[in-house]
């Protein structure tokens, strides 16, 4: 295995003794659904006739000063702090509306 940022490359060799999660017997045994039959929204179907495309508002980069201590709160919790942080901060805005 060899990892270059969040980039993991295996050989074929690797591939071989890697374990997969997928179900593949509860797979085979779903019905395949035929074109002419509705969407049921119940079993994960999704009625595409109506979806409309919404494209995201783009952050804005600021510096912000934290407390240590809560910096250091939020990153213990791994890579995604600051959407996190974002989250929160959301929240509050969301509940003083």
């Amino acid at each position: 295995m060899k990892k270059s940022g969040p980039i993991v490359r295996y050989t074929r060799a690797e591939t071989r003794n890697l374990k997969y999660e997928t179900d593949w017997e509860a797979f085979k045994a779903r019905p395949i659904p035929s074109d002419d039959e509705p969407l049921d929204e119940d079993e994960g179907g999704f009625d595409w006739a109506n979806a409309e495309i919404v494209h995201p508002v783009p952050k804005e980069l600021v510096s912000i000063r934290l407390d240590k201590d809560v910096l250091d709160h939020f990153r213990a919790g791994g890579k995604g702090y600051q959407t996190r942080i974002n989250a929160v901060l959301k929240a509050y805005v969301k509940a003083q509306r």
